[in-house]
This record gives structure tokens, C-alpha cells and sequence, in this order.
């Protein structure tokens, strides 16, 4: 008999990633791609205006002149929030509760859609998209911007469907097309 652990660990297949979006600056509305660069400094290069940080040249010591840093202000900067995944499956019920017949990534302000596997299962796990290992730090709750995008009650439609918030743990490119797994225990605590 397997234990909660063992059940918690254990998926039917990978997921896929179904779209890629990238926010240039504050309040814009993502633009898709159809891949982007995950850095574990600075999350998805790109993504509010993010840049991957300068490199300490090895004589020197200096930071090279022409690679800036990230803003650690910025939202989503080095910590819980460095990436926004939101379940492909949702957005159907999302765009149900907000009486709307259509809901598109672009609307929910999300970086990556999956299709295919519980993304709330990845939560406090690490996993694998690519070459990329991102580890899910908690449920991604909707901001007031629903109202905005889907109108008056657009917060309460993307309750308990708005995904995970995670952080890059071994950066990569990220493309469309990619398998979602999650990496095992053991696997996981060795990254």
C-alpha cells in the first residue's frame, strides 16, 4: 500500500507547457513567446524588463560594463515569486465563473500554462521543464487586475484557479512544447 508521500508524488504522465508569456514592464499585458531564458538570480530574463546579472570578471573582479543587474524591487525578483505557471484546464472554469466565453493567458498575467497535470501538486516540490528546475513556493492568488481583465468579479472567478508561484532553482530556456515532471525526493533535495 503506498503511503500519502508515496500518492503525493506520484503523477499519470508529465505535463506539457502549453503557452509562454513575458511582462515587459509594469502593468503591460504579456506578450507571448515561444521560449524564454530562466535565470535562478532573477527568474525569467524578460519578464519586467529583468536582465540576467552582470559577470565578475575573473582578473579584476569588476562587474562587466555592459550587463546590468536585475531590479530587486521589481516584483517577482530573487525569492517565492521569480515565476507564475497557471493550469491549462482552468481557464475554462476561470472564464465560467466570470460569465465571460473565453479566458486567455494574456488576461490572467500568468508566465507559463500547463496542461495535463496538477499544478497544485507541485506546490513545496521541485520539477522540471526543459532543462530548466523550478521549485513551486506556493499558490499564485489572483490580484485586484481580475477585476480589470475580466470584469466586476473577476477576483472571485480566479480564486482557488489561479495557479502556482515558483523559483528557478537550475536556469535554462524554457520552450513551448515542453515536458512538466516532477523530479523525485531524493532528486529534488540534491539540486
Amino acid at each position: 500500500m503506498k503511503t500519502i508521500q508515496d500518492l503525493r508524488t506520484t503523477f499519470p504522465r508529465p505535463g506539457r507547457v502549453e503557452w509562454l508569456g513575458l511582462r515587459p514592464a509594469r502593468r503591460v499585458t504579456p506578450l507571448y513567446v515561444s521560449e524564454v531564458e530562466a535565470h535562478p538570480l532573477v527568474g525569467l530574463i524578460g519578464d519586467h524588463g529583468k536582465v540576467a546579472p552582470g559577470r565578475l570578471t575573473a582578473l579584476s573582479g569588476e562587474l562587466e560594463a555592459t550587463l546590468k543587474p536585475s531590479n530587486p524591487s521589481v516584483p517577482g525578483g530573487p525569492g517565492k515569486r521569480q515565476v507564475t505557471l497557471i493550469q491549462a484546464e482552468h481557464l475554462p472554469v476561470i472564464a465560467a465563473l466570470a460569465g465571460l466565453d473565453e479566458v486567455t493567458p494574456e488576461l490572467l498575467r500568468r508566465n507559463i500554462v500547463v496542461s495535463g497535470m496538477s499544478l497544485l501538486a507541485l506546490k513545496d516540490a521541485r520539477f522540471q521543464i526543459g532543462e530548466v528546475v523550478l521549485e513551486g513556493t506556493g499558490e499564485c492568488h489572483p490580484c485586484s487586475r481580475m477585476e480589470e481583465n475580466l470584469g466586476e468579479g473577476g477576483y472571485n472567478a480566479v480564486r482557488g484557479h489561479g495557479g502556482l508561484t515558483a523559483r528557478v532553482v537550475v536556469g535554462g530556456v524554457i520552450r513551448q512544447g515542453d515536458a512538466v515532471t516532477a523530479l523525485a525526493a531524493e532528486l529534488a533535495e540534491q539540486g
